[in-house]
């Protein structure tokens, strides 16, 4: 199966389990006419391949669905990988590291007020970082709503330095005071401590320089959570 057609599948499926299995739905859900569905949806039209990565990602932005959502299971482990590495986000290492699962660093693409993102492989950080199936078992993560992202900067001093890696769940938005969130912050990616005071939220450092560091109201199309801080890797003890 080539990635035209899986994109393609993945589509019909959603469509049957959230909008009712019409196409009228899924139009009135992201603002797409039905005819460009029906266009993307085709194993002709344009020889199948009218279902492209730009449109995959632009339609996924526009359904606020996950980064690489059409995308995901496209390649199997151990299979032979001919298509780009940012198809797959998280999968097993491979037959010799039982109970392991690999998360792919990444990069986020994010546009300012847009809801969705996108993803490019961080490759010059080390690729990916491995984690036990236990662990998401345990707290019922699902892998393909997982990312792994480098800190930048050293506003989140001494819990979070420059260069610790995060993981980010993707899947829980929820605010929540004093979790720590990935959130899409006038169109920049940053990890900040989420706080509620005097009936707003706001996205604050632990860095003590809070002159250097000062909070900032989040709040509307400025301040977009993208997922919840859910574990750390870190060389400084």
């Amino acid at each position: 199966m080539n990635i035209y057609q899986h994109r393609r599948e993945r589509l019909t499926s959603l469509i049957r389990e959230h909008y009712s299995g019409t196409r009228k739905a899924l139009a009135e859900a992201c603002g797409w006419s039905e005819a460009r569905l029906s266009q993307i949806l085709s194993a002709t039209y344009r020889e199948g391949r009218a279902f492209s990565e730009k449109i995959a990602r632009k339609l996924e932005g526009d359904l606020s669905l996950p980064a690489m959502f059409f995308d995901l299971g496209a390649i199997a482990p151990g299979e032979e990988v001919s298509a780009p590495p940012a198809f797959l986000r998280v999968r097993a290492i491979d037959a010799h590291s039982p109970g392991i699962v690999q998360i792919r660093r990444v990069r986020l693409r994010l546009s300012a007020g847009i809801v969705g993102f996108a993803v490019e492989p961080d490759e010059e950080a080390g690729g990916s970082f491995g984690v036990e199936t236990d662990w998401i078992a345990r707290n019922r993560y699902k892998w393909e709503d997982l990312l792994a992202l480098e800190v930048t900067g050293e506003s989140m001093e001494p819990r979070l330095y420059k260069g610790d890696l995060v993981v980010v769940n993707t899947a829980d938005k929820t605010p929540a005071d004093g979790q720590v969130f990935a959130v899409n912050y006038e169109g920049e990616a940053v990890v900040k401590r989420l706080t509620r005071d005097a009936g707003h939220w706001w996205l604050t450092s632990d860095n003590p320089d809070q002159r250097r560091f000062p909070r900032k109201l989040c709040d509307g199309v400025t301040c977009l959570l993208i997922g919840r801080v859910v574990l750390k890797k870190s060389e400084n003890i």
